[in-house]
Order: structure tokens, then C-alpha cells, then sequence
């Protein structure tokens, strides 16, 4: 069963397209990301599956329904500009949260929640005297307290520290478990690898990515190498062929092959001058993936692209 489905969608906002032509299927129970830079549509995207937004063109279908109101009570929704009732207590904001959704009796979930996002302490304290950080876990506990039957995140782990995002992503993990289908967008690469059963990227307002990270990874070349070198080895001197370095600590670097260049023949330029303890050629990371597109001076190139396709879609239209 598809637990979210956008067939032709598109968004604008007087001039600007914010969302354009994007199709997607969210299956039930999965871990779904929305990522791309910011301004990208993400967001965007996730207020029309929230039915805060109506599409100007194609379909939204949430729960198997396509119309419908905003404040459906199978749905949860952790937006990215927080708001909680500051002046109330953490379990009184907690329970008038989860009333709204029809859920009254839950005064054990609520400690349940409270103990497992470590912030039990915090039960009877005023909201404004949360840090960022735990304000950010009574959110959460806010967005999942009534069991959604789909929980959409927008930046979850946005004002946390590490512990805390381990914590939060142990708890979507246990969410899924239990049946709910969970989107997310994010910023942190690391977090939608390590969660993301299917990964979206968004590029002004485009789909550019769609899949699993396998599926993404391999249609990216293996031209990444991690090398170390041994402590009393020559230092490294780069041969052709290699477009950018990075030094790390304990002698260890990080090479970006060109297309002149294959790791087999970088080994053995290398092997002849150096002493090398490891040598790896690896998977670029969705961080690696992410930055390629992105960055300025690839931006051209990309937008270039999807003119290209627009083009292409015009000449074979009737």
C-alpha cells in the first residue's frame, strides 16, 4: 500500500515554481527522506501532503484519500518552525497536544515518552525553560504522542547534539517498527543514510535522486580513494590524474580520481614513491553525491540539464 502518492505535482507561488512536475510513492512502513538544498521544495512538498497547500497541478494522495482536512488525526507533524505554548507545563502541553488528536487517556504514555526521550525531569516545568535542544524532544513526543499512522518530520535533528540524535533516531526506528511510515527531510547526509530506506533529492523544485542509497551510490563513479600511509614513509607527492586531496590526521588522505585516472593505476604510481598501509577505493557518501550537485560551480551544469529535459519533453508533445 502507497501511504503517500504525488503524481504530476507542481506549486506556484505568483512567478515561482516551487515544485515542479514531481512524482513520488511513499510506501507503508518506511523511513522516506526529502534532502536537497535549501529553498529546494521541500518543504513545500510536505505542506501539500499536509493539505496546508493545494497543488495548482496533479494529485496528492495521503492515506488513500486525496482530498481531506489538515488536522487528520492519523497523521503527525513535526514542523520546522517549532511551536509549543510556552507558558505551560511539558506534560499539560504534552496531553492538550494529544487531545487535539482525540487521544485523552494517556497520562502512562505520556511518561513513557517522557523516559524514553530522557527528559522525565522536565515534566512539570514551564516550556520557556526548556533548552533548544530538549524544546526539540517535547516537539517530537507532541508529533507522536496519538500513534500517526504517518509522521512527518521536518528537520527532526535540527538544535541537537550527538547523543540526542541517536536518541531520536533509535525512536523512529522503534516507530517504524510498530507500523508508522515515517518522511523526513534533513540536512544531515549521515543521519539519511544511516535511516532512509529511500532517499529524494530536491533541486529547485525538481526530483534529481530517488532510491535506495545502493541504488544512488551506483549510478555515481567509484573515483574516491582513502589512503594512509606508513609513519615513516616519503611524503606524498600527487601524481596526474587526481583532481583534489585532503589531508587527515594520522596520515591519512582522502583523493579524488579524474576520468584519466583509475584506482589500479594510482596504486601503482603511488606504490612506486610511497609506503602505503591502506589503500581503498570507495563508494562516494551521499554527502560526496550531494555537494557535487549543489555547489556553485555545478549548478549551471545541473540547471542546464533539466532545460535540457523541459526541451526534450516539448519537442514530442502533440
Amino acid at each position: 500500500m502507497k501511504i503517500v502518492e504525488l503524481s504530476g505535482v507542481t506549486k506556484r507561488f505568483r512567478k515561482k515554481v516551487a515544485v515542479d512536475n514531481i512524482d513520488l510513492q511513499v510506501p507503508e512502513q518506511a523511513i522516506y527522506g526529502f534532502i536537497g538544498p535549501n529553498g529546494s521544495g521541500k518543504t513545500t512538498t510536505i505542506r501539500m501532503i499536509l493539505r496546508i497547500f493545494d497543488p495548482d497541478d496533479g494529485t496528492v494522495t495521503v492515506l488513500g484519500q486525496t482530498t481531506g482536512a489538515t488536522a487528520d488525526d492519523r497523521l503527525g507533524y513535526l514542523p520546522e518552525e517549532r511551536g509549543l505554548y510556552k507558558r505551560m507545563k511539558v506534560r499539560d502541553v504534552i496531553s492538550f497536544y494529544a487531545s487535539l488528536k482525540g487521544y485523552r487517556k494517556c497520562r502512562k504514555e505520556i511518561d513513557m515518552w517522557l523516559e524514553k526521550l530522557e527528559a522525565s525531569e522536565w515534566a512539570h516545568k514551564r516550556v520557556d525553560a526548556l533548552s533548544k535542544g530538549m524544546a526539540q524532544k517535547i516537539q517530537f513526543i507532541v508529533a507522536a504522542i496519538a500513534k500517526p499512522k504517518l509522521l512527518i518530520l521536518d528537520e527532526p535533528f535540527s538544535g541537537l547534539d550527538p547523543v540526542n540524535m541517536e536518541v531520536i533516531r533509535d525512536v523512529i526506528l522503534d516507530l517504524r517498527a510498530n507500523g508508522t511510515t515515517i518522511i523526513f527531510s534533513t540536512h544531515d547526509m549521515d543521519m539519511a543514510e544511516r535511516l532512509c530506506d529511500t532517499i529524494f533529492m530536491f533541486f529547485e523544485g525538481r526530483k534529481i535522486l530517488n532510491g535506495t542509497l545502493e541504488q544512488i551510490q551506483s549510478t555515481y563513479p567509484m573515483n574516491s580513494v582513502s589512503l594512509r600511509l606508513a609513519e615513516h614513509s616519503a611524503p606524498l607527492s600527487l601524481p596526474h590524474g587526481i583532481i583534489e586531496s585532503k589531508a587527515l590526521s594520522g596520515n591519512r588522505f582522502e583523493l579524488t580520481l579524474g576520468d584519466d585516472c583509475t584506482g589500479e593505476q594510482l596504486l601503482q604510481q603511488l606504490a612506486s614513491t610511497c609506503s602505503i598501509e591502506q589503500f581503498e577505493v570507495v563508494r562516494p557518501s551521499l554527502h560526496d553525491i550531494f555537494v557535487s550537485i549543489v555547489r556553485p560551480d555545478r549548478r549551471e551544469k545541473w540547471a542546464t540539464s533539466l532545460n535540457n529535459d523541459d526541451a526534450a519533453k516539448e519537442s514530442v508533445d502533440p
